[in-house]
């Protein structure tokens, strides 16, 4: 049976939300709503919920079918950089719980509202040596656990600046999938730059033929 993500995609274009870091910069919050974390938008989710709620709420008012976690930065490399790296698969799980419960107070049987659990860059590029292959894959699947554990309908994997990084995400994906026993729809989403190539030179062909031979349902 195919998955209810997937369905709504196959009968109309489905309406994201905007950016969740732009957002959460115009609520203007104090560093005491980061007790401590200041910078760290995915703590939000412990210590501010109803702004990340607010955010949430706003998207989905004006009728955007799907919204993201506030996990861009969720994973334990980033996290640790706010000694948080302990805490990466709890922020996820609450993040994504947070979403799912506005998204339901918003779906109808015409519109169903959709969480993508979103798994960004990080801060270390594998094609340049910043981390090898099985750390990263550990550390995507870490996060991956966590969304999945809340109830996200779909996983996003954006903003990529490094192919290999993209690569080595949906493979994580892909294997958290069948070790679980739970498949849901995958999203990758790369980024460019004025030049038309993405940070390190791939341009769009080998972006598409790459990912062409990855278990994704949406690049």
């Amino acid at each position: 049976m195919k998955h209810p993500f997937l369905e709504a995609l196959n009968r109309k274009v489905l309406i994201f939300d905007g950016a969740m870091g732009t957002n959460i910069q115009r609520l203007s919050l104090s560093p005491a709503d980061f007790h401590g974390k200041d910078g760290c938008n995915e703590f939000l989710v412990v210590t501010k919920p109803e702004a990340i709620s607010q955010i949430h709420q706003s998207f989905l008012e004006i009728g955007c079918d799907a919204v993201e976690t506030d996990t861009f930065g969720a994973n334990r490399i980033v996290l640790a950089e706010y000694e948080l790296a302990d805490r990466t698969r709890e922020l996820n799980v609450k993040a994504a719980q947070l979403a799912r419960r506005v998204a339901q107070q918003y779906s109808t049987a015409d519109q169903p509202r959709f969480v993508a659990g979103s798994i960004g860059p990080g801060t270390k590029l594998p094609s340049l040596g910043h981390i090898g292959f099985d750390e990263m894959k550990a550390v995507f699947k870490e996060q991956i656990a966590g969304l999945v554990e809340g109830g996200v309908d779909v996983i996003l994997i954006e903003t990529c600046q490094d192919l290999l990084q993209a690569k080595t995400a949906v493979i994580a994906a892909d294997e958290f999938f069948t070790e679980s026993g739970k498949r849901l729809p995958l999203m990758v989403q790369v980024t460019f730059e004025r030049t038309g190539t993405m940070l390190l030179g791939t341009d769009m062909l080998g972006v598409i033929a790459s990912l062409e031979m990855l278990p994704s349902d949406i690049r």
